[in-house]
């Protein structure tokens, strides 16, 4: 069965999201350690939970690529994001670009898998009055 156009781009959303998250986050935690660990230091956080951190966010970016645990991996990396913003919340970052960077990806995350997922669309409707 041909995929819908809107099935197409939650798919590119997804890939993105994916991407970015590996790139931006997951990998400079898995073999830049250093440097991670100095900018984790003066949001409240020692540099030996790097690897820790890295292996929850991979865990749960994988769950949310698996179709069958995708919905899971999605609510798992929100509740991760919801710790990175409430992080830069607690040592007064800036608001629109970092405390709430984690609830730009969230929607980002949640729009792809709404887009890709018709039973999440059920779940969630978009209405019209």
């Amino acid at each position: 069965m041909k995929a819908s156009p809107m099935v197409w781009v939650g798919r590119v959303l997804t890939g993105l999201f994916a991407v970015f998250m590996l790139g931006a986050s997951i990998m400079p935690k898995f073999f830049m350690p250093a440097v991670v660990a100095q900018s984790m230091t003066p949001n409240g956080w020692s540099g030996d939970k790097t690897l820790l951190l890295g292996i929850i966010e991979l865990t749960c970016l994988v769950l949310y690529l698996i179709p069958r645990t995708a919905v899971f991996g999605a609510v798992l990396m929100t509740a991760y994001l919801g710790g990175a913003i409430a992080t830069n919340l607690r040592v007064d970052n800036p608001l629109f670009g970092f405390t709430l960077f984690g609830v730009y990806l969230g929607l980002f995350m949640w729009g792809g898998l709404w887009l890709r997922d018709p039973a999440l669309r059920q779940i969630f409707p978009i209405r019209r009055s």
